[in-house]
């Protein structure tokens, strides 16, 4: 359904896969990828989103990032296989240094800007577009919140939210995360977050699924994909696009 493309101009451009709704667009949306990079499952979901009738852009915030390694192959299925996990998590961790460094950050969010200049220009979409992400997609999610007052709404699957109070207080749309309850990191920062996103004023709700854990989304993992979270929440994130895009 949808075409890879090059946003952005000479100082900033990214590789992004956009793919767009029969009609009209009713919304506009920037994907973003789980930390094994730009796969099929995330064009799918970019798909999904524009049969939806929603303009989806998700960007390669891999490539051209500098050092940071492919990891969509072997690794990532070693990482969530249980008789694996411990022989592959250290090469994982040394695989994605790089993207924990401020210069990768700086990337990601400058091409997470990018991408949502380039739905705003579309015809009839300034100020409908959000945003939405998954792991590594769904931290960035948060990022691009805290960077773009103009974002309207943004939707995080399992990410983590390290800012500080004045960062959060910078986000100026309504926020829906999703957490599986068996993401202990995650659900270790979450009562802290709801507290500090409760006093930056800004329009928090957090659903957790219980016996899930990370990745529930992906439905490509066959460790941790999670059929019921996985229809709920997707039900529950197009809902609140309708809502936070209408107005």
């Amino acid at each position: 359904m949808g075409n890879m493309m090059a946003l952005g101009n000479a100082g900033t451009s990214v590789q992004a896969y956009v793919s767009e709704p029969a009609g009209p667009p009713k919304g506009g949306l920037v994907v973003v990828h789980e930390v094994w990079g730009l796969v099929r499952h995330t064009k799918d979901v970019a798909d999904r989103f524009a049969a939806e009738g929603h303009m989806a852009v998700a960007p390669d915030l891999l490539s051209g990032a500098g050092g940071v390694a492919d990891l969509s192959g072997e690794l990532r299925e070693a990482a969530f296989d249980p008789q694996q996990r411990s022989i592959a998590q250290p090469r994982l961790r040394k695989h994605m240094a790089p993207m924990r460094s401020p210069e990768y950050a700086k990337h990601a969010v400058a091409a997470l800007r990018v991408c949502f200049d380039h739905l705003e220009g579309v015809p009839g979409l300034a100020g409908r577009v959000a945003a939405t992400g998954f792991c590594l997609g769904g931290t960035y999610t948060f990022s691009l919140a805290v960077a773009e007052p103009r974002l309207r709404a943004a939707v995080p699957f399992y990410g983590h939210a390290e800012f500080n109070d004045a960062e959060l207080r910078a986000v100026n749309c309504p926020v829906l995360a999703f957490y599986g309850g068996q993401d202990s990191a995650l659900m270790e920062e979450l009562p802290g977050l709801k507290q500090r996103m409760r006093a930056a004023g800004v329009d928090f709700e957090a659903v957790v699924y219980p016996g899930t854990g990370h990745a529930f989304f992906n439905d490509t993992n066959r460790y941790t994909y999670n059929a019921e979270a996985a229809e709920d929440s997707w039900r529950r994130t197009l809902a609140f696009l309708d809502r936070s895009l209408s107005a």
